[in-house]
Order: C-alpha cells, then structure tokens, then sequence
C-alpha cells in the first residue's frame, strides 16, 4: 500500500504530459451588426433605468 499512492501520482503525472496538447491562442471573431444592436439597446435601457431610478429617488 506504501508504493501504490506514489506510483499513481507517476502515472497520472506521465500520462497527462502524454496526451496534453499545446496552449492554441483563441482568435477573436467579428462583431456582428446584430450583436452592436442588441448591445446598444442594452446599453440605452441601462442608462434609461439609470435615469428613472434617480428621479424616483431624487423625489423623495
């Protein structure tokens, strides 16, 4: 029992090493015209509910 944790950790360390693949630098895509869109209505409903919450607040 002595040797069989020690020899797993081998084991696990040499076939990780094996089979592990090279680091592939992801390569950023294209915004499309849809995503600028809902983006841009997010952002306008933002700052709008932005608006709203300090004239509630300001009322007070």
């Amino acid at each position: 029992m002595r040797f069989f944790l020690p020899l797993t950790g081998v084991f696990v360390l040499a076939g990780s090493r094996l089979f592990a693949d090279g680091f592939d630098r992801p390569i950023p895509q294209a915004q499309s015209a849809t995503a600028e869109f809902w983006y841009a209505l997010a952002c306008i409903t933002l700052v709008a509910s932005m608006v709203a919450v300090q004239w509630l607040v300001s009322r007070r």
